[in-house]
């Protein structure tokens, strides 16, 4: 669970650790990938079967996002992921990639 948002949730401040680079300013989800721009025109882009929760829900919950400090998050899908997480590469732990086909 994020602490981020737990923590604005319960109404305590926090400072922001995040670089303001790395603030998403926009985030979207095409079939296959998440996109995520940054405030300094980056973008990320990351297959969504790095994420299996926001891989197996419908393109409509997909597109219910919220942008965090650091991160986004989707409250019908119950999936939080960091800019950090995303731009280092991690994905969710022993997901593997879908067959291709012949």
């Amino acid at each position: 669970m994020n602490t981020e948002i737990n923590l604005w949730r319960r109404g305590m401040s926090s400072s922001n650790p995040y670089p303001d680079n790395e603030r998403p300013v926009e985030a979207w989800c095409d079939p296959h990938n998440l996109h995520v721009k940054l405030a300094d025109g980056r973008e990320v882009v990351t297959p969504l079967w790095w994420y299996p929760r926001l891989h197996s829900a419908s393109p409509a919950d997909r597109n219910k996002v919220e942008l965090m400090f650091g991160g986004v998050h989707w409250p019908e899908v119950d999936e939080d992921l960091s800019i950090r997480g995303m731009l280092n590469g991690w994905k969710y732990p022993g997901v593997r990639a879908p067959e291709k086909a012949a």
